[in-house]
């Protein structure tokens, strides 16, 4: 496999995507509160989303784009769920009774 500049040029941006992964998880795990590690969780689920579309470009698989957009519902889903338990903990309701 010969790669083009625009080869390089997804590799690059699939390294600078997993850097910046790395990132969202030390935050994911150094987060003052709770927020901060859901923001961390979507951060690198949005980034996930992205590593798998370079991916696809980088490897000429453009099916993987269908895979990117069904994980960036996934976790749009997730986060949103997330969110609504900790909502309801905070309110004082345990999450048993959703």
């Amino acid at each position: 496999m010969i790669w083009d500049l625009n080869h390089v040029a997804y590799a690059g941006a699939a390294l600078g995507i997993m850097a910046i992964m790395v990132l969202a998880l030390a935050r994911g795990f150094f987060g003052p509160t709770i927020f901060d590690r859901v923001l961390a969780a979507n951060m690198f689920g949005t980034k996930t989303v992205l590593l798998i579309a370079v991916y696809g470009f980088l490897t000429d698989r453009p099916d993987f784009l269908d895979i990117a957009i069904t994980y960036a519902l996934i976790n749009f889903i997730g986060v949103i769920a997330v969110l609504k338990v900790v909502e309801r903990v905070a309110d004082g309701k345990r999450p048993e009774d959703l």
